[in-house]
């Protein structure tokens, strides 16, 4: 049987590049040689494109040489992606996980992994997405959103959070406590994006859980994020002894029960498909909130979206064939519908 040609998209132009590097990574050195060939696409800070073969000895990026650097945009980076049976975007925030390199697979007509760009754009932007779990009955974390640095008046009391509308991994985020801090903190947001949220202070549990699938999407079990400082700050997702994750959550039955099912539930509002990791808030009462759903979650072996899984009896491997399978069945499908 023919092997599978797989490009690894990684990188990218966001503050997220190095992040992705390391996902991109082991996601080749998961995907069985056998069953799978690998290239590699790695998107630089500055948007350029390099493509390089993606043999394994290769992904010592000091002596990498590589084949091609395209600018973007060109005509010929749809030609070389249409050459692979299915691309995996490994890219984390803007101009990676927020439709744009989705839009240009569409064009190029390639199945692909993850998200399309509906759902992309819309669970990137964190302002309309709250806005359609809202109209749908889901519950989420309350928030008001800025357009401008004017004056503010914070209804939710201290503390709070600022935040970019559409940027990720805690970046530009700021736990204000203070009005000064407030202040600074809308000033600091808005030099990463041209929306910002105020969102209010939940008290208790963090949790998120993994979502995978098409028309039939399934829940992982969930699991409690702890960070190790005052809140779940970038730090505490990327450095070593961060955060802990506690499988299953110290929650009630009915409260992981609960995440589940409205996990599931923003995924398929959004239009989700493929795979996303929730973010979603148990409050001391019980009350279950989502906050966030991220499209293309961190994808190391030991990341929260695949250490999830893996509890819940879905090794690494199988789930990155997985993904792989739904992203051609999912371009098989809608390759019937009529244009």
């Amino acid at each position: 049987m023919a092997r599978i040609r797989v490009a690894v998209v990684m990188g990218g132009r966001s503050s997220e590049h190095e992040i992705s590097l390391a996902s991109a990574r082991s996601v080749i050195e998961a995907l069985d040689p056998a069953r799978y060939e690998t290239v590699t696409v790695e998107i630089g800070r500055d948007g350029r494109w390099e493509l390089g073969p993606g043999s394994r000895a290769e992904l010592e990026r000091d002596g990498r040489s590589a084949v091609e650097t395209l600018p973007v945009p060109t005509s010929r980076v749809p030609e070389t992606l249409a050459g692979v049976d299915v691309v995996f975007p490994v890219l984390h925030g803007p101009f990676g996980e927020d439709g744009t390199v989705q839009g240009l697979l569409e064009l190029a007509n390639v199945p692909y992994v993850g998200a399309g760009v509906t759902a992309s754009a819309l669970c990137m932007d964190k302002d309309l997405f709250k806005s359609v779990l809202r109209d749908n009955g889901i519950p989420v974390t309350q928030s008001v959103t800025l357009r401008s640095i004017e004056r503010f008046e914070n209804p939710f009391g201290f503390p709070v959070f600022v935040k970019p509308a559409r940027l990720g991994s805690s970046v530009g985020i700021t736990k204000a406590r203070g009005e000064d801090e407030l202040r600074a903190g809308i000033e600091l947001a808005f030099k990463h994006d041209e929306k910002v949220l105020v969102e209010e202070f939940v008290s208790g549990v963090e949790v998120e859980c993994s979502v995978l699938g098409n028309e039939q999407p399934i829940a992982s079990i969930p699991g409690e994020i702890v960070a190790n400082a005052d809140w779940y700050d970038f730090s505490s997702k990327y450095e070593e002894g961060g955060m802990d994750l506690v499988v299953p959550p110290r929650i009630s039955q009915e409260a992981i029960e609960r995440v589940q099912e409205l996990s599931v539930q923003a995924f398929r509002v959004t239009d989700c498909e493929g795979m996303a990791r929730a973010d979603c808030f148990v409050r001391d009462d019980g009350e279950v909130l989502v906050n966030e759903l991220n499209t293309i979650p961190g994808f190391t072996a030991t990341s929260v979206y695949a250490k999830l899984f893996e509890d819940s009896g879905i090794p690494y491997e199988e789930l990155l064939e997985r993904l792989v399978q739904l992203a051609l069945e999912r371009h098989e499908r809608r390759s019937q519908l009529r244009f």
